[in-house]
């Protein structure tokens, strides 16, 4: 009997450490997911879902996923395009990783997603340095979901740096804090960078806020770092560059580019929120939608953007759930973001919570990141892994 319980637990923690390793890579997803289900069913997991469905985050989460699939009731035909929509559904996996963590599961779960961080993070910097690429190709990694990567890691090494008592961890982290800065700055990601610093000011300002003067000596060096970096960094350059040229066009009526495409996507979302905003045009319609109004809203100012790039979605995480469910799913979506802080806050985590939180908020302006490949799962993980260290150190 003993020997069925260890093999048992032994599947669990292969399992937890193959999730928080085969996210990176989409085609193991299909692997690390059911096998994590099916780790999280022989755990027991199911008898205690009354538990988990107490937990504020994951009421937000099926709250969400609840509203979208009533969302499918009128709606015309989502199964067509590419239902990104379904991504949100992915969420979902927080509640059987939340489940199967205890104090002996932890540190399995915990280094073997800082040893596959640190995997994909050598891949990404040798594939920039040796071949000048951006992203990680070899895993599917878009310059984009690598510069989020990278973003989240810098928040979460400078939010150590603030919450550390000692003065050797607090130079270690932030070094590793301006290493993954560094990188991020040779990275395409306009967005994720100006969140990602954004973030960890907001961090810094607080910890520091009632020492105003060490608040302002901490912006003082972001921003002299951050010069030096933008200096030297010919991929940043040249995107301050492709800013100049996108107002151009713009300015001549042409949103062929990447600035004015974001734009008029935002400019016709709220259009649609506006004409429907109870209850959206139903989940899955959003990219007819918008497809369809440009032939003549504004008098077809926008109507030849499809041809520029296939409408897949808004780039705005509040116009994208609010075309999909109207107001409702804007509201789930504040839910989940005010749930998730509060898992963070509970735990007295409020630093790294707002850091992570913000960055979540401040992505989701200009794209959507809630439903982004790999980084809403990253995130997930390092939140339930957050809890349960606080959880641990407190039982010691």
């Amino acid at each position: 009997m003993q020997t069925s319980i260890t093999r048992q637990e032994w599947f669990i923690r292969f399992a937890l450490i193959f999730f928080g390793a085969g996210f990176w890579r989409g085609e193991l997803m299909f692997v690390s997911f059911p096998l994590l289900i099916v780790a999280w069913f022989m755990d027991g997991g199911v008898y205690r879902l009354n538990q988990e469905i107490k937990v504020p985050l994951t009421q937000a989460i099926l709250l969400l996923c609840t509203l979208l699939l009533l969302g499918l009731l009128w709606s015309e035909s989502p199964q067509d395009g590419r239902m990104k929509w379904l991504k949100y559904f992915t969420l979902l996996i927080f509640i059987p990783f939340y489940s199967l963590m205890n104090k002996e599961r932890l540190p399995w779960a915990l280094y073997g997603l800082i040893a596959s961080y640190l995997c994909v993070l050598a891949v990404g910097v040798y594939q920039w340095l040796a071949i000048d690429v951006q992203g990680v190709p070899l895993l599917g990694m878009s310059y984009l979901s690598f510069s989020a990567m990278l973003g989240v890691g810098a928040i979460i090494t400078s939010g150590i740096a603030c919450m550390s008592p000692s003065t050797k961890v607090q130079i270690f982290f932030v070094l590793a804090t301006l290493t993954l800065l560094f990188i991020q700055f040779h990275q395409n990601g306009r967005t994720f960078l100006l969140a990602t610093l954004i973030s960890i000011l907001l961090t810094a300002f607080l910890r520091f806020k009632i020492e105003m003067k060490k608040f302002f000596s901490i912006l003082a060096c972001v921003l002299i770092v951050s010069v030096a970096f933008a200096y030297n960094s010919p991929a940043f350059q040249a995107r301050l560059n492709q800013i100049k040229i996108d107002i151009e066009l713009m300015q001549q009526g042409n949103y062929s580019s990447s600035l004015g495409y974001r734009l008029a996507m935002w400019d016709v979302g709220l259009h649609g929120i506006a004409a429907r905003p109870l209850l959206g045009f139903g989940t899955g319609m959003p990219e007819k939608y918008f497809d369809k109004t440009i032939s003549t809203y504004k008098n077809g100012l926008y109507k030849d953007l499809p041809k520029f790039q296939e409408t897949v979605h808004y780039h705005n995480d509040w116009i994208e759930i609010g075309m999909h469910i109207g107001i409702s799913g804007v509201l789930a979506l504040g839910f989940l973001l005010w749930s998730w802080y509060q898992a963070f806050n509970k735990s007295h985590l409020n630093l790294l919570g707002s850091g992570l939180i913000s960055f979540i908020i401040l992505a989701g302006l200009a794209d959507t990141f809630v439903i982004f490949s790999r980084t809403p799962i990253l995130l997930l993980i390092i939140t339930t892994i957050a809890i349960g260290w606080r959880k641990r150190e407190q039982e010691i």
